[in-house]
């Protein structure tokens, strides 16, 4: 939950509508989170109900939020909608957007964590070990699901360590059609033989590098990384468009043997 202060002078409703914009942002409050109950969120303003209800009626009238009926009020998901339906559709319909992708986030997030290394705060340090534990605690059982949900939350913290907004909303638009699967199923990186152990390496690489206020090798660890992921997905794709060519010509061989089977024999002479 965010943290709110509370409001002491100005126009009430106006200071209060401010500190959410800036909330939102500074990515504090993330689109598609819900607000606290109005009662509780204008004990911690130390503000009144109306004024409160008057301010996220503003908010409501510039597209921050939305309120559901019986359901609360909601941070817009702002990039959710523009990047899913229908652009979603047609990244999925184009392999090579997969490509497209990877070399974007070699950008991206060298420059995430080249900054990230340079400005994290200890609450940044703190919520990056927290994750590259927890990913080091998932990477000892079987099942990659977690370290691969985790995998997002991590680099997700590097770009909120950055503390560049631009680059944060840009990557939570990003990562939200990654998890979705809209690129490439993450799941297959974590199944190949070896590749586990390789991700993990070089996630700590990264890490270790925004730890020690390195922003050089922290680029570098997040691009050779990415660098890495690419190389992973063109053989998956490679081996995908082997499948398919193997299964037409198994499904060919088979339409060629019904055939026969169904032609009718010549008649003998007599």
């Amino acid at each position: 939950m965010a943290a709110y202060k509370r409001i002491k002078q100005g126009k009430i409703s106006d200071v209060i509508a401010s500190q959410l914009e800036e909330h939102i942002v500074q990515g504090v409050l993330v689109p598609g989170e819900r607000l606290p109950a109005e009662r509780d969120l204008a004990k911690q303003l130390n503000v009144s109900r109306p004024s409160l209800r008057e301010a996220l009626q503003k908010l409501e009238e510039k597209g921050l939020l939305e309120t559901q009926q019986g359901g609360g009020t909601y941070v817009c998901d702002f990039l959710g909608p523009s990047l899913t339906d229908p652009l979603a559709v047609l990244f999925q319909s184009y392999p090579d957007t997969a490509q497209d992708f990877v070399e974007f986030r070699t950008t991206i997030d060298g420059i995430s964590a080249y900054y990230a290394a340079l400005r994290a705060t200890d609450a940044d340090r703190e919520l990056l070990s927290a994750c590259f534990e927890a990913m080091e605690e998932a990477h000892k059982t079987e099942d990659p699901t977690e370290e691969a949900d985790i995998d997002a939350d991590f680099h997700l913290a590097i770009a909120e360590a950055a503390h560049n907004v631009v680059l944060l909303h840009i990557m939570r638009g990003l990562f939200t059609l990654l998890r979705n699967g809209v690129f490439f199923n993450r799941m297959q990186l974590y199944t190949r033989p070896g590749s586990r152990a390789m991700l993990l390496k070089q996630h700590r690489a990264i890490y270790e590098a925004i730890m020690e206020g390195d922003p050089e090798r922290a680029q570098s660890a997040a691009m050779g990384h990415l660098k890495y992921v690419k190389e992973v997905t063109q053989d998956m794709g490679r081996e995908e468009l082997r499948s398919e060519v193997s299964q037409r010509r198994l499904e060919r061989y088979r339409e060629r043997l019904n055939s026969k089977k169904k032609k009718p024999g010549k008649a003998a002479r007599v």
